[in-house]
């Protein structure tokens, strides 16, 4: 039993600290590429359909719709559809107003996101097909970037940059820390070859590699991007194509990680050639996607292992340690945002909360999909 429970410490252990330390390190080792640089031209100019599903997103309409009117790119070749998800909130009159400026609306019954995008998807003109949500304003210049990465005929699918509108310290602060990881990293994948995902608030695809997706879909900038993938294309991520998001509201960011990791598992149910020799990505997939899934487990796995070591004084030891932890965390509420304290208390609690949502986000085999997606509360300072 003893010699079980170490085996299984320090398994754990180990692909912990392979998902948090170890592939990074790789990842800014790693000097193969298997793919050319792509070639972006900024002259290159082609039709594009914005396709925007929107479910009582009605405070955040005007100035979205606005930033999509403002694009820097010829108005002739934009066409803009907002697919309503049974909206309940003045949001369809709100893109009605807009339909002299050629914004069209489709009212539709409350089915979800992925209904919602199948329908304006089958009305869409464009060659290519600009995947956005509501919320996130988007640069002037950002639509101009994307399209340019498709002078390379070996590009399906380009994604931009999100970057997180200044919040408060703490949670807010953990997350863009999160986020910069996983920015850089993009940009490691995308100079090997390409990416896995895309993000689903600025992402633009060719169209006729775009197919309908099953209702219950919860991650479209995954689902969408991969099957271009799969095809032999590369899915490419462009910095200079910004959109902006506000900070969540506390303790809202466990909701919008389930969503997206129950979305992760669903594309590896979904699409076993992830784990195949089709996956030309395969480690980088299964060091980055899947091993984030695995994390929560094998973190499990070591907590409940250390009762069984049998060495009294290393067994206190990590107890020890495993206590402060959770102190630590129960704790951060309590602590003021001067005290030092904080900068360890606050990340740990993210940390959790993160891993927290990894292993609930499992339900996705259980609960109807739909019932995870809903818009996510975030905070806007009044002007």
């Amino acid at each position: 039993m003893a010699v079980a429970a170490l085996i299984a410490l320090w398994i754990g252990a180990a692909i912990v600290f392979y998902t948090l330390a170890g592939y990074p390190i790789l990842l800014a080792l790693f000097r193969r590429r298997v793919a050319p640089p792509v070639r972006k031209d900024l002259s290159y100019q082609t039709t594009v359909t914005i396709v925007m599903a929107v479910y009582n997103g009605a405070r955040f309409l005007p100035a979205k719709l606005e930033s999509l009117l403002a694009l820097d790119y010829p108005r002739e070749l934009i066409d803009i559809i907002v697919a309503s998800d049974g909206s309940t909130d003045g949001g369809d009159e709100i893109v009605a107003s807009y339909a002299p400026r050629g914004v069209r609306l489709l009212r539709l019954p409350h089915a979800g996101k992925a209904a919602c995008l199948n329908a304006a998807i089958a009305q869409a003109s464009g060659e290519l097909l600009f995947f956005t949500d509501v919320r996130q304003p988007i640069e002037p210049d950002a639509l101009r970037h994307l399209v340019a990465n498709f002078a390379d005929p070996t590009v399906g699918a380009v994604t931009g940059e999100l970057r997180l509108m200044k919040g408060e310290v703490g949670e807010q602060a953990d997350m863009d820390l999160y986020w910069r990881y996983e920015i850089w990293a993009r940009g490691r994948h995308c100079e090997i070859d390409s990416l896995f995902t895309a993000t689903g608030c600025i992402y633009v695809q060719r169209r006729r590699l775009v197919r309908p997706l099953p209702p219950d879909t919860i991650s479209d900038d995954a689902i969408m991007p991969l099957r271009a993938f799969f095809e032999g294309y590369r899915v490419v991520f462009d910095p200079e194509a910004v959109a902006w998001d506000y900070p969540a509201e506390p303790g809202n960011e466990f909701r919008r990680r389930l969503r997206t990791l129950a979305g992760l598992w669903q594309i590896h149910a979904r699409l076993p050639q992830l784990f195949s020799g089709a996956n030309r990505m395969r480690f980088h997939f299964l060091s980055h996607k899947f091993a984030r899934l695995m994390l929560p487990w094998a973190i499990l796995v070591v907590f409940c292992a250390t009762f069984g070591v049998e060495n009294a004084r290393f067994r206190t030891f990590l107890l020890v340690n495993e206590a402060l932890l959770a102190a630590l965390v129960l704790l951060n509420p309590l602590i003021p945002k001067s005290f030092p304290l904080k900068r360890l208390s606050s990340p740990a609690r993210s940390f959790l909360v993160m891993n927290a949502a990894a292993l609930c986000s499992v339900v996705v085999f259980v609960v109807p999909a739909t019932r995870l997606w809903a818009p996510t509360r975030v905070k806007i300072e009044a002007k």
